[in-house]
């Protein structure tokens, strides 16, 4: 990891400013998640690892939504099993009236889409699994601790879910992947990490799916990894007919690091399953971004203030989001109103007839002039009366030495 202060990408503030974040409570949950693309194509659904949020896959929404698919990503709420979640993430379906997914899951977030998969294998189409495992008995192993986990404080388990993350130097773009994730993993409460891990340690394992190997693709990544290459190899034995996808480099989080080969392989996974895109459907956004979430300051999770758009609904004021653009088009806004303003400031008169501008330079021009007289009125002081002062010293010293 980098040092210094972390800086967002320029292009995840721009997603921020056009695509919206939603929050919603079912049940006992909280889901946040982004929803764009046209709604009458199935969704791709991405679930991040135990370090992610639904934020690490911008670069898929913006990419992919531009050419007519519709692009889901949630984060991983607090669920403390496995079968929780899988009630839980069915509820979220229910909650948003979407039936048939196709999931993308990276890491933990592959592992739980083979377990809906198993589950729910009526609602899910397809699934990409990256970097994934199908048995937590190894991370088990490795966290005698878990029944406490729920009461370590919120640095410990921060640093252990970063201390899989190679720390060593790297390519700039993996760089670049592993301190946007970290920056993301600064935004997770101490519950949400408590329960990450927990499912995480779970032990559990994934059982038969319903779902052809032909409807499965696998992309991992041929540099290091922090899931072992040996359960990636379970993964590619218990699915041997699955498509292959595999990347040369990208470390664990390839979605940011090589993100363009990996929209491409997601696209090619959703054609080959049937998924046809619907560019002409493409949503639209507010001129001024008005429709997508505030950008967050140090990346806290807050929700944007909506209240002075519920005054202007309520008294009758036209919305800005009436006049809408393609999405994810930068436009640059307020350049007119800074104009106007300019204009109008130009045509202020200041009494005299003159404008600002006029008055204020023929001012400075006067005191100029006024400085200038000044010098010049102590330099011809200064050279006349000097000689008279140096005589008139030396006329009293000779009158003394006398």
């Amino acid at each position: 990891m980098k040092g210094g202060v972390f800086s967002a990408p320029g292009d995840y503030i721009y997603f921020k400013s056009q695509v919206p974040l939603h929050k919603i409570p079912i049940g006992s949950k909280q889901w946040r998640y982004y929803d764009f693309g046209p709604k009458v194509v199935p969704p791709l659904i991405c679930l991040p690892g135990i370090a992610g949020t639904a934020d690490v896959y911008y670069k898929q929404i913006m990419s992919l939504s531009m050419k007519g698919y519709r692009v889901i990503s949630v984060d991983i709420p607090r669920a403390w099993n496995n079968h929780e979640w899988i009630q839980a993430f069915e509820k979220f379906l229910d909650a948003i009236d979407v039936h048939h997914i196709h999931l993308y899951g990276t890491a933990l977030g592959g592992f739980l889409a083979q377990l809906f998969a198993q589950h729910r294998p009526r609602r899910v189409r397809s699934l990409v699994l990256s970097n994934t495992f199908v048995e937590t008995t190894s991370f088990s192993a490795k966290m005698p601790w878990v029944p406490i986990v729920g009461w370590a404080p919120s640095f410990i388990l921060k640093r252990h879910v970063l201390s899989g993350i190679r720390d060593s130097p790297q390519e700039p773009f993996i760089a670049d992947s592993v301190d946007f994730v970290v920056s993301q993993v600064e935004t997770l409460s101490r519950e949400d990490l408590a329960s990450r891990l927990t499912l995480t340690a779970d032990a559990a394992s994934v059982g038969p799916l319903l779902l052809p190997d032909t409807s499965i693709t696998l992309m991992d990544t041929n540099d290091y990894c922090a899931t072992p290459q040996s359960l990636k190899d379970q993964v590619c034995e218990r699915y041997p007919g699955a498509r292959r996808a595999y990347l040369k480099s990208g470390g664990d989080f390839p979605f940011l690091s090589r993100s363009d080969e990996v929209n491409l392989h997601l696209q090619l996974h959703l054609r080959r399953v049937g998924v046809e895109p619907q560019p002409d459907l493409i949503p639209s956004v507010p001129k001024d971004g008005s429709g997508g979430s505030s950008t967050e300051p140090n990346n806290e999770r807050e929700d944007a203030d909506d209240s002075s758009e519920n005054d202007k609904r309520d008294s009758g004021a036209p919305s800005t989001s009436e006049s809408v653009d393609p999405p994810l088009v930068p436009e640059a806004t307020g350049s007119h109103d800074l104009d106007n303003q300019l204009l109008k400031m130009a045509k202020l008169s200041n009494g005299t007839g003159e404008s600002l501008p006029n008055a204020f330079f023929h001012d400075k021009q006067n005191l100029l002039v006024s400085r200038a007289l000044l010098n010049v009125t102590c330099e011809f002081l200064i050279l006349n009366l000097l000689p008279l002062y140096l005589g008139n010293c030396t006329l009293t010293g000779n009158v003394a030495a006398m």
